[in-house]
């Protein structure tokens, strides 16, 4: 009988193993570890084996570890003992794998190095292999044991029919993949549904299998499930998840546990369509003799934490999901409806829970002090944004105008005034709208008009996280950050030879700050090209992420900064709710007789991975913008899909060595020119100015031009958009002579050969 051995991991150990033990036993076990081996290993009993379920399962939900083929675990973010490894490339004589199913979101897949028995050679790229895999050296080394069938690719897509030959073919919602492919099998799909497909066959001989039907991809409303699907968002709760919310949701709100504040006028400010209101606010002018000018502020945000306790099944969901996703139809909460439509939604008139930020304002807008606290509030109202802004010019009246909008405006402005002073990075971007009937229709595609009031409740939550992430500092609490870190020397680099082709000095050995780039924009006056100095300094800055360390957050020009205001739909604001919590001493057990979670602040477990939950939410933020954003690409092509053939003032956006990006100025909408429709003569790219420059002509396209094009293709199915040159593709332009003033011309247009070619320059 063979014996399971393992590497240094105590056998002697009995008893109820930790996570840390069980991770230990896991890792240097020489064979694949189950449940029956852990258990074997650490001499489980009957009723301890049902805990160790339970744990392991924890372990699972938490990020721990993974489940291997064969119910065996492995350390999340490491490799089976025995797995299925697909073969990338070849490096000289040896093989590089990756594994074929990686579950570890957020963490990259681990490059494996496959030694082969017996012949070299008689494994390729593309294969797919049994291996068994060891550490070495700081990364990992398969051996392989069986060579398996290849599997395809899945592809997500809409089955059209050729109407020439009446075959099937299917066409993938990727605008990034520019061929179809034959459906070799459609099983029940139909022509024009939405389908999942494996891919098989090899180059030019590649088919599509059919192995999901989806629905109608132009259905009103279905956009967002091609997204959906095509980013793996979770959209289903659980059976228990939905239990826990609605046994949550129905815990007393007891007022000796919580500051009541329901006397004050505090009201929320929200889009008019907002699906749910987590926030709202409050001030006053201070009292404080010691205080002149200044204004006390209250900014309530809901007490998710009360509801979702850490352990829990909604909380096991909420760290799946990391955030709500907005799409224009439909809303993929982060918690039940039950809580993030009803208990967590601050509506007016009704006693709500409310994780409260008090903040002492001095009259230059500075915080002065700030503490939080765990209170009832009731919302005198919820209030859409055009509405506040209406009722502070006089343009429409409203019951609390005098007795909450304008305190609020006249605390505003000082912290306005504080945010000039530290010049945080101005770069005032429009954001599109679909407005859809109710029916699901799309109505119009429009850019959201920017006012005060949203300026004045950006700025209060604004004041709100600093508060947050500082008051955990004091306290010497773990922090979840939003790190937004200065732009890298590359993009600087990048940055500083794209402005001297507008002769617009850079100095690469200054302190680069906010204020370096406001001082570049405020140099561009010349309206023609601030718009593409403007989009050329936002591609020069970093991604923003959540870190535990704090690294400053660049753009607001902050030392310290969380997210502390929507924790309905952030799962890091949760976090940071929590240590507050902790941190204050605020906790509010359940009730003995419920079977809801105990506690409300951070564990033990979550503070001490908080590196790792982190980056699992970065990476479920970043999915959810590009759900987001491909959603918004596909409703505006099927907009504009009615208006092929007109002619749309656009920007340029970007600039590549194939064409230029633009997009429609009204409706928003980026679309491709394509250089071979660009005229007859040849074009020079020139990378580090990021234009495109007409060889004979001088004619040139660069990054923020404004100019008109036709529409010629938008298609819902990707949301790709393409442009032409109003005059079309085939004409050619004078030579370019040059002028008297040293200004370009734009010479007369005439007809003639085929269009031109590229050529690419580098300076």
């Amino acid at each position: 009988m063979k014996t399971h051995r393992t590497a240094k991991s105590g056998a002697g150990h009995t008893g109820m193993p930790n996570r840390e033990q069980i991770l230990k036993f896991i890792t240097e076990s020489y064979e694949p570890a189950g449940k029956r081996e852990i258990a074997k290993h650490f001499k489980l009993s009957g009723a301890e084996k049902i805990a160790l379920k339970a744990l392991l399962k924890d372990m699972a939900d938490e990020g721990l570890i993974d489940s291997a083929p064969g119910r065996a675990f492995h350390k999340m973010g490491g490799l089976p003992k025995v797995t299925v490894l697909k073969i990338i490339e070849v490096d000289g004589r040896e093989l590089i794998g990756v594994p074929d199913n990686w579950q570890a979101e957020g963490m990259p897949a681990p490059k494996v190095r496959i030694s082969e028995r017996g012949r070299s050679g008689a494994l390729a790229v593309g294969d797919r292999v049994l291996a068994r895999t060891e550490e070495a050296g700081g990364g990992y080394r398969a051996f392989v044991m069986k060579k398996l069938q290849r599997a395809g690719e899945q592809l997500l897509g809409v089955v059209q029919r050729d109407e020439g030959s009446g075959k099937l073919w299917l066409k993938p919602v990727d605008k990034r993949v520019r061929r179809l492919f034959p459906i070799s099998d459609a099983g029940k799909a139909e022509v024009g549904q939405l389908v999942m497909a494996e891919q098989s066959g090899l180059r030019d001989r590649v088919s599509a299998k059919v192995t999901e039907v989806l629905g109608e991809p132009f259905a009103p409303r279905s956009f967002s499930m091609v997204a959906i699907h095509k980013f793996g968002i979770p959209v289903e709760f659980s059976a228990e998840a939905i239990s826990e919310a609605e046994l949550a949701s129905k815990l007393p709100l007891t007022i000796d546990a919580r500051e009541d504040l329901r006397h004050l006028p505090i009201v929320a400010i929200d889009p008019v369509d907002a699906r749910d209101h987590d926030d709202a606010i409050w001030a006053a002018p201070d009292d404080n003799p010691a205080n002149l000018g200044g204004f006390k502020a209250i900014v309530a945000i809901a007490d998710v934490s009360f509801y979702v306790r850490p352990g829990g099944e909604i909380d096991r969901s909420a760290r799946k999901r990391g955030n709500s996703v907005y799409f224009p139809d439909r809303v993929v909460p982060m918690l039940p409806e039950v809580l993030s439509a009803d208990m967590c939604s601050l509506k007016a008139g009704q006693d709500r829970a409310a994780m409260v930020c008090h903040l002492v304002i001095d009259a230059n807008g500075k915080l002065k002090d700030w503490r939080f606290s765990r209170a009832l509030v009731r919302l005198a109202a919820n209030i859409a944004y055009e509405d506040a802004q209406a009722a502070i010019d006089g343009e429409k009246p409203h019951d609390l105008t005098e007795t909450a909008l304008r305190p609020l405006w006249a605390c505003w402005k000082l912290l306005y005034k504080a945010r000039g002073a530290r010049e945080p990075l101005d770069l005032d971007l429009p954001e599109r709208r679909i407005v859809l009937d109710d029916a699901g229709r799309i109505v119009s595609v429009a850019t959201r008009e920017r006012l005060d009031a949203h300026r004045l409740v950006e700025d209060f939550m604004i004041a709100a996280n600093v508060a947050a992430a500082k008051a955990l500092e004091g306290k010497k609490a773990p922090v979840v950050y939003r790190v937004h870190e200065p732009p890298s020397r590359e993009k600087l680099v990048a940055l500083k030879d794209y402005l001297e082709t507008f002769e617009i000095s850079f100095a690469l050995g200054q302190v680069v700050r906010p204020s370096t780039f406001n001082a570049i924009l405020a140099k561009v006056t010349d309206e023609t090209i601030r718009p593409m100095v403007m989009e050329q300094v936002l591609r020069s800055q970093t991604q923003a992420y959540y870190g535990p360390r704090n690294m400053g957050h660049f753009g607001l020009s902050l030392g310290s900064y969380g997210h502390f205001t929507s924790p309905i739909r952030r799962y890091a604001d949760l976090l940071l709710h929590r240590a507050l919590v902790d941190a204050y001493k605020l906790e509010q057990p359940a009730p003995r007789n419920n079977d809801l979670p105990p506690t409300t602040g951070l564990s033990e477990h979550d503070a001490a991975s908080l590196d790792r939950i982190c980056q699992l939410i970065s990476s479920y933020e970043r999915r959810a913008m590009e759900a987001e954003r491909e959603t918004v690409d596909r409703y505006v092509a099927a907009f504009l899909a009615t208006r092929i053939g007109e002619v749309h003032k656009v920007r340029i956006t970007g600039v590549q060595n194939f064409g230029f990006f633009a997009t429609i100025e009204e409706f928003g909408g980026d679309g491709l020119v394509p250089v071979s429709t660009l005229g007859a003569e040849r074009f020079w790219y020139d990378e580090k100015a990021q234009t495109l420059t007409g060889e004979t002509t001088g004619e040139q396209y660069a990054i923020g031009q404004r100019l008109e094009l036709r529409l010629v293709e938008a298609d819902p199915i990707t949301g790709a958009i393409k442009f032409e040159l109003p005059e079309g593709g085939n004409f050619v332009r004078e030579p370019y002579r040059g002028r008297n003033d040293g200004k370009p011309k734009r010479p007369p247009i005439k007809r003639r050969g085929r269009p031109g070619n590229i050529r690419h320059q580098s300076r």
